[in-house]
């Protein structure tokens, strides 16, 4: 199954920090597992950005990860535009999952 999506619409970014690449790697597996699609990835200095297109899988992803690595977990949220038919105000939401220092 491909985990990669052609367009570039997201709900949330999970960032992963520090740089690990078996931190990666897990939270691929567990987005092959949901219905997400990655929209973008990018490697940082510092860690790795995953855009998702879908909110909520990225915070159980994060809640995940955290039972299986022992860190913590930020969530922050941006407005991102306001629906026209019902005037909702729709969100993105970035999901930071930091590892614990040893």
């Amino acid at each position: 199954m491909n985990i990669y999506s052609n367009s570039q619409y997201f709900e949330a970014i999970l960032q992963l920090r520090p740089k690990n690449f078996e931190l990666l790697e897990a939270t691929k597996k567990y987005i092959e597992k949901g219905n997400v699609l990655i929209s973008k990835e990018i490697h940082k200095k510092y860690g790795f950005d995953l855009y998702l297109n879908n909110k909520r899988s990225a915070i159980s992803i994060a809640r995940k990860l955290k039972r299986r690595y022992k860190g913590e977990i930020k969530l922050s949220r941006s407005l991102y535009s306001v629906d026209r038919m019902t005037s909702k105000r729709l969100w993105r939401v970035t999901v930071l999952f930091r590892l614990d220092e040893i």
